[in-house]
């Protein structure tokens, strides 16, 4: 094997058919064994930008990323930041299901929608914070082509929510999930996974 295919082989944004049936070691467990079952390499990816949509904000994001934000936020010195979310984070909830708010930025919606975006890609980009969650409305190509390069050049899991009639257009997220309640939880669909099995699951929150 030449040097030059070696190095194209172990590049991050590569995906081989065969790692779909593998466990990726450097993959985030969701705390939720049927989505991982779904997900390439068996949980989240370690970096790069998710998209979650759902037709109202704050409809259950929050529960099913809390898993993730405990193993991501589990070392000494490791920060966290939510930007723009739709409500108040409720510091004695989160605190009692393991989160140290002591290391959670929370950054509010600005003044003009361009706002959000900026913030989003400055903190992705500084390498600050191990995950970035962030609710947003309509975003060009542009802006989530730099959010996405932005996360796999600092090994930032950055985790968009955005209204689900976005569904339709094109994005550059290695991995987007349509939400909707459910009676038993949470509705999962998986639209778009490099090397994950698209499908529904349902998930008790």
């Amino acid at each position: 094997m030449t040097s030059s295919l070696e190095t194209l082989l172990r590049h991050p944004r590569l995906w081989r058919a065969r790692d779909a049936r593998q466990r990726d070691p450097g993959a985030i467990a969701t705390g939720f064994d049927a989505l991982d079952e779904r997900l390439p390499g068996g949980g989240w990816p370690a970096q790069g930008l998710i998209e979650l949509l759902t037709a109202r904000a704050g409809s259950g994001e929050l529960s099913l990323l809390l898993p993730a934000m405990l193993r991501l936020t589990s070392g000494a010195e490791v920060w966290m930041a939510m930007v723009a979310p739709p409500h108040e984070p409720y510091a004695p909830a989160l605190s009692a299901a393991g989160i140290d708010v002591e290391r959670l930025l929370v950054v509010r919606a600005g003044a003009t929608p361009d706002d959000i975006p900026w913030a989003l890609e400055q903190i992705v980009r500084s390498g600050a914070c191990r995950i970035v969650l962030g609710w947003m409305g309509e975003a060009v190509p542009p802006t989530l082509r730099r959010l996405q390069l932005a996360a796999e050049q600092t090994g930032t899991l950055a985790v968009l929510t955005r209204d689900a009639r976005f569904r339709v257009e094109p994005s550059p997220a290695v991995a987007r999930l349509l939400l909707a309640p459910a009676r038993e939880g949470l509705e999962v669909h998986l639209l778009k996974s490099r090397g994950g099995r698209e499908g529904r699951v349902t998930i008790a929150l």
